[in-house]
This record gives structure tokens, sequence and C-alpha cells, in this order.
């Protein structure tokens, strides 16, 4: 008899992408569950939800940012059987201040953690900070292969962390004994400075990357001529904000408290990226 499968949402995502491939490696069946990815599924389209569940034992549960989705979804969960779930969440969602205007965000998020713990279920909460997978495959990599990041974020820092060290966690909650019940604060060892990520970047890609401090006017009016609507480009420098007044410089113990090892630093995670390619794009 076949073992049930895990379902993954958000299977095409940086975190989700690599939670399939670690459970794949592992040889337990994964349903990869996204818009666009081997088994349909949209959070807004409620049709796509009952086949995703259907036979499942264990989720990994990848929100949609400022819906409040996640509670009916864990609901028909239960009532297909599902036996475990793991959150991906948010670090900063204890501090109202965390990036501005975000309430909606942080409401909605702090919303579906409550559903998850609420529901009976077996579940874990992952709440990572800043990817260092943000500046070789997220936001900032065309910044990267230009050469400059240009960002309002002063001589702040953040505890950047590795995206697979995001996904052994997950993978570690999903199969393993001794995690249900826990919230996982994830982060890198230590807070990196945007000159040192520059410094890294151009190690790892063999090409210059500077790092160019902005003001907010100055970083909210180069994205709006470059054709970013102004609501757009004020929301990017809110998230800027939070980088400069050092929101995640702090440092947590998730990753040693899930995995039993520290975090991979800022520099290793981007070294290993070259092993699948994200850096090799950087440098062609």
């Amino acid at each position: 008899m076949n073992a049930p499968p895990i379902l993954v949402t958000g299977a095409t995502g940086k975190s989700g992408r690599r939670v399939v491939a670690r459970l794949r490696a592992r040889g337990i069946p994964v349903r990869a569950a996204s818009r666009t990815g081997e088994h349909p599924f949209d959070w807004t389209d409620l049709g796509t939800w009952d086949a995703a569940l259907d036979g499942v034992r264990a989720l990994y549960l990848v929100q949609l940012n400022g819906s409040r989705l996640v509670r009916p979804f864990v609901d028909s969960a239960v009532r297909h059987g599902v036996r475990r779930i793991v959150l991906a969440s948010g670090r900063g969602l204890d501090d109202p201040d965390y990036i501005q205007g975000s309430s909606g965000i942080r409401d909605a998020a702090l919303d579906s953690e409550a559903a998850v713990r609420d529901s009976g279920l077996e579940w874990t909460i992952s709440r990572p900070g800043w990817f260092a997978q943000t500046f070789t495959e997220g936001i900032y990599a065309n910044a990267v292969r230009a050469g400059e990041l240009r960002l309002p974020a002063g001589d702040g820092a953040a505890s950047f962390l590795d995206a697979d060290d995001v996904a052994a966690v997950v993978v570690a909650a999903l199969t393993e004994d001794g995690h249900p019940g826990q919230t996982y604060e994830l982060s890198g060892p230590n807070p990196v400075t945007l000159t040192e990520v520059a410094t890294t970047l151009s190690a790892a890609t063999g090409r210059t990357v500077r790092y160019v401090p902005l003001s907010r006017r100055e970083y909210v009016a180069e994205l709006v001529e470059q054709g970013v609507p102004a609501t757009d480009a004020e929301a990017f420098a809110n998230v800027a904000e939070s980088l400069r007044l050092g929101k995640d410089a702090h440092v947590s113990d998730g990753v040693r408290r899930a995995l039993g090892r520290p975090p991979r630093t800022f520099a290793e995670a981007i070294q290993a990226g070259s092993a699948w390619g994200g850096l090799c794009a950087l440098s062609s």
C-alpha cells in the first residue's frame, strides 16, 4: 500500500521547491501544488482545494499574504483527515511597526497562526526572516545583475537566512517527532550589512557589486522612473525601511532548536547557491 502524500503549497517558491526536493530525495510521496506547477492549486479558487487535500497526511502551508483563507483551508484539511500542518509564517509579527503599512498583512498572518494552533492537529509554525536568496532569485536579483544595490537601508543589517535551512526545518517538522507545538523563529547566525552583502556577492559572482545607500525619496523616484506604480514603490521602500532600522538584525535560535546545528552564514548560503545555478545566472 502506498504511503499517503505530503501536500506542499507554494511548491514553486523559494522554500516550497526546496521542501519538495528534500522530501523526494528521501523517497517520500509529495503533491507539489501551485498555480503553475505539477498539481493545480490556487488560493482564490476554492474548487482546487479538495483535490489538493484528498488523501493527504501532512501539509506545508504557504499562505497568500494579506488574505484570510488559511482558516477555512485548515477546516477543510481537518475534514479530509490531515494530521499534521507546518505553516510558513514570518518574522516580525510580534512587532506592529515591523513594516509600515503592513497592518493588514500582519493581522491576516496572525489569524493564520491562530487558525493552525486552534485546529486540533499537530502543528508547527516556521517564522523565517530575510532569505539570503533574496539577492540571487528574489526581488533584488536584478539589482545584483546590474552591479548596484540601490536601497534606502542606510547602515542597517539583517541576519540573512539560507532558504535551504528553512526547507530543512520544514521537512523535519513534517516527518519527525518532537516538532508539533513549536514556533520556530528562523535567522542566520549573525547580522550582515548591505555593504558586506555586496562584498560577498562580488566574491561569489566574480563581478563587482556595490551597495549604494539612497534616501527614501531618491529610491521611490528611481522606481517610479522605471515604471513602478507609486504605491508599489512606497511599499518597496517600507520593506527596505525595516533593514535601515535593523528590525531583522537580531539572531534567533529556531534553526538550532529544530535541527540541532547552527544555521549557515550568509556567505555559505551564497556560495552554496552556485551548485543549483542561482549565481551562475548572475555571472553569465
